[in-house]
């Protein structure tokens, strides 16, 4: 005794050929009613200058990009308050070192306290 096939009905959603082609102008226009811009490097689009392009989205504002070379390689991740955060970026700005360097430094100061 055979199975019934499961996709047996299924042929109604069979192509009908080919994919028609759509005219790269009516995509150009339909991008530009949307919003889209232009990924062509040095292309305003049409009939648009460069002011008129949306500028990319800024940095989150209120801390710099933060670059060092520090051999500390190891990540660690914790949940904080905001609060504990800003406090945290306010000391290592102040310091002028890394984070890992404010977090080496301050378990080194509770170490000292314990013992």
């Amino acid at each position: 005794m055979s199975r019934a096939n499961p996709f047996s009905d299924l042929d109604d959603f069979a192509s009908d050929g080919a994919a028609k082609p759509v005219p790269a102008d009516a995509i150009e226009t339909i991008a530009k009613n949307a919003g889209f811009p232009s990924r062509k490097a040095g292309n305003a689009g049409a009939g648009e200058t460069a002011e008129t392009l949306v500028p990319s989205p800024a940095p989150t504002p209120g801390r710099a990009p933060r670059r060092h070379t520090t051999g500390r390689n190891r990540q660690i991740n914790i949940k904080a308050t905001e609060e504990t955060i800003e406090e945290l970026y306010r000391i290592a700005d102040k310091m002028g070192v890394p984070l890992g360097a404010v977090l080496e430094r301050a378990l080194a100061a509770l170490a000292n306290d314990i013992k």
